[in-house]
């Protein structure tokens, strides 16, 4: 008697685990499971993109946690139909990333504007004072550009976001980033006097 033998491969094999779609379904249902499934299902890779943008680990690792309690509180606003649970919570991560940046970037202008106030050895005051008045020069030239052109300038240059980081945050082609940028550089420079 001839038995024939089947070989199973691996397309054959149905993954059993649940999709990251499934998970924050039953997230938003309040399903504390799924929740701890899903942290262990996406949080490396959150973490990996807060870490390019905010470059420090332990703001990293705090911003990370930040995110994961807005999925908690907010998975009920994920709508499936509209697209990938991974690229809303990826979304989320590099929102929050761009917050903390733009809040220690605050934090550091406050300490200068403070420490130039408090400091008092001549050069350093002088010097220190001159960096202010070109931060503040830069600013108020950035306060003048549309909003469109601001927003991809501080994603691109506070955030560190590349083209299509930007495109893909923004929900736009990489072509419109590009022209923004462009766009928003000159008009700057052209605020700022500068003509090279």
């Amino acid at each position: 008697m001839h038995s024939e033998r089947t070989e199973v491969t691996t397309d054959d094999v149905v993954d059993a685990s649940p999709t990251v779609d499934a998970l924050m379904v039953r997230v938003a249902a309040g399903d504390q499971q799924a929740f701890g499934e899903l942290y262990d299902a996406v949080a490396s890779r959150v973490f990996g993109a807060v870490l390019r943008l905010v470059i420090d680990r332990s703001q990293a690792e705090e911003v990370t946690q930040e995110v994961f309690l807005e999925i908690w509180q907010s998975a009920g606003v994920f709508d499936p139909n509209r697209g990938r649970a991974i690229g809303w919570i990826m979304t989320l991560a590099k929102r929050r990333a761009i917050d903390r940046i733009r809040s220690a970037q605050a934090a550091h202008d406050r300490d200068l504007r403070v420490g130039i106030r408090e400091y008092r050895v001549e050069d350093d005051v002088a010097d220190a004072a001159e960096i202010a008045v070109e931060s503040e020069r830069v600013a108020v030239a950035l306060e003048r550009l549309p909003d469109a052109q601001r927003q991809a300038i501080a994603l691109a240059y506070d955030g560190g976001l590349t083209h299509t980081e930007i495109a893909q945050l923004l929900s736009v082609p990489i072509g419109t980033v590009k022209t923004r940028l462009r766009d928003g550089m000159i008009r700057l420079r052209h605020e700022l006097g500068v003509t090279a």
